[in-house]
């Protein structure tokens, strides 16, 4: 079975943007399109065709949601394949079911308010959250370019180096021709307080170049697999969110993990990348992994 680029629309300006990556994304991949548009029927209606779309406004404005947007992108895009699904389920549910087989899940993001807003607010907080499946938040106003691109930033944990968040990275930065820039926050051990002017200048140099090292180290057999690629890695005292933030400036895609949390009160994301995906303006790709 052939596997798609998803895309959720609703008709927003954020879906509209999200689609438009989707669709540049699902060339660049050479794979097909689905556009899903999830619509739950009310209560006095069950989607059968007993009545007339005509009849009833909301309906036939949801059935038009994917279908322009379809069409659009085929105009945009002649030499794509789109195709189009309304399902009548929740949001969440329906996005959740259809990224379950595909490469990856697009959706639009609400820049202002990062996270919380994210396509009809915690709606798009469940779905990368529990999704098996990367999901890439776009923001609205974001230009897709043809190339150069700019540089793919990934945010790299050390502690626990991911083999599927560093494929999608390394991937990514392949197909676009770009710089991939590695980002890898480090702190001091607990006994300094985390604070970097706490750690004599001889020990500190001596920390900064065990992680410099250790990055190295987990990135040797990618750039093996990746010869051509220019990588630019970068092992930072403090934070990580700070320095990708920073980093994501001009990057065309920044792209994070998230490791399952069970022992929070439902699925969850991370503070690093909850802070990136309210600050980044760039794309941002989240990729689960155990």
């Amino acid at each position: 079975m052939t596997r798609t680029v998803v895309a959720g629309v609703d008709g927003s300006r954020e879906s509209v943007a999200a689609a438009d990556w989707a669709a540049r994304e699902a060339l660049l991949r050479g794979l097909p399109l689905r556009l899903v548009h999830a619509w739950e029927w009310p209560p006095y209606d069950d989607g059968s065709a007993s009545g007339t779309a005509s009849a009833d406004p909301q309906r036939h404005w949801a059935e038009r949601i994917p279908r322009e947007a379809r069409s659009a992108l085929l105009a945009r895009y002649p030499g794509l394949t789109v195709t189009a699904d309304q399902i009548a389920a929740a949001p969440a549910a329906a996005l959740l079911s259809a990224v379950a087989d595909a490469e990856l899940l697009v959706l639009g993001s609400h820049g202002r308010s990062g996270v919380e807003h994210l396509l009809a607010g915690s709606v798009a907080l469940a779905v990368v959250a529990r999704a098996t499946r990367p999901v890439v938040l776009v923001r609205a106003g974001t230009t897709a370019k043809d190339g150069p691109y700019g540089d793919v930033v990934l945010g790299l944990d050390l502690v626990r180096p991911s083999e599927a968040v560093l494929g999608f990275a390394f991937d990514a930065a392949a197909r676009r021709g770009a710089v991939l820039h590695v980002v890898h926050g480090w702190n001091p051990p607990s006994a300094y307080g985390y604070a970097p002017a706490a750690v004599a200048p001889d020990l500190g140099a001596e920390m900064a170049g065990y992680e410099s090292d250790a990055l190295a180290r987990a990135l040797a057999p990618w750039r093996e697999k990746f010869p051509e690629l220019d990588i630019v890695p970068e092992a930072v005292i403090g934070s990580a969110a700070g320095h990708l933030v920073e980093a994501a400036s001009d990057a065309s895609l920044v792209v994070l993990g998230r490791r399952p949390r069970p022992i929070a009160p439902g699925p969850r994301i991370g503070s690093v990348s909850r802070a990136v995906l309210h600050r980044v303006t760039a794309p941002v790709a989240v990729v689960p992994h155990e």
